[in-house]
């Protein structure tokens, strides 16, 4: 499945980026994208790649997360916790299922996992369309970069072998660029009817972000949003 991007946030060890690379190989994962690494890769980083070299050598890097899930119409975040504020909480073989159906589609899929010591932000987990976490021991939750890596690629790697049926293969859902710009006119116009406030901005943006993540919205869907919010844009006085 190359259209499965396995992302890291801001990873400081590049001997776990190695071994992120040898568990998406076992599990027959090829797309790595790094955000902003904090070292360069090592020779322990191959070392502990234990033979995924080309994933290592073809890893895509970004420096933001924005610019690396831009081209993704579904992404998946993982951490520790078992629930996150305004964002769809699902254990990890449920990720893994919706990620195959998705990708059967032909859709781009990044699966976001954060730092070492700190995991993904919050601002971070609510760009995702769903967060994913591991059902494991709470007194003793968290795990490492490459094992939490492996569970994933391992129920991706199981469905790859079982017949699927997908009811939205034709469906073309947006890209998080597309998404963003939607956001970014929203505000704008949202601004201009005095609906919203930047000095006072509460937690608008946040719930409508979580509202257009739980639907996931079809390309034709912004192109509609886009369209309402050029003629409210046009019009010369209030409509209410």
């Amino acid at each position: 499945m190359n259209n499965v991007f396995i992302t890291l946030v801001n990873p400081s060890h590049p001997g776990n980026i190695g071994a992120v690379a040898r568990a998406m190989k076992n599990m027959s994962l090829q797309s790595l994208r790094l955000v902003k690494p904090q070292r360069a890769l090592t020779e322990e980083a191959f070392a502990r790649a234990a033979g995924a070299d080309d994933i290592l050598d073809a890893a895509e890097r970004f420096e933001t997360l924005s610019q690396a899930i831009a081209d993704c119409q579904l992404v998946i975040g993982t951490s520790a916790r078992v629930a996150v504020p305004d964002v769809f909480n699902i254990p990890m073989r449920a990720a893994a299922s919706i990620t195959h159906a998705a990708s059967l589609a032909g859709q781009k899929i990044a699966i976001l996992f954060g730092r070492e010591h700190a995991g993904l932000t919050n601002e971070e987990l609510a760009v995702c369309h769903y967060h994913a976490y591991i059902p494991s021991n709470p007194q003793f939750s968290s795990l490492n970069l490459a094992a939490a890596t492996q569970i994933m690629c391992y129920e991706l790697f199981l469905l790859t072998e079982q017949p699927m049926f997908v009811s939205e293969q034709t469906a073309e859902y947006a890209d998080q660029e597309e998404i963003a710009r939607l956001f970014a006119h929203a505000r704008q116009t949202l601004e201009a009817l005095h609906f919203y406030d930047p000095t006072n901005p509460r937690r608008l943006f946040p719930k409508l972000r979580a509202l257009f993540n739980r639907t996931r919205l079809l390309k034709s869907e912004v192109a509609i949003l886009r369209g309402i919010l050029t003629a409210v844009d046009a019009c010369e006085k209030p409509i209410y």
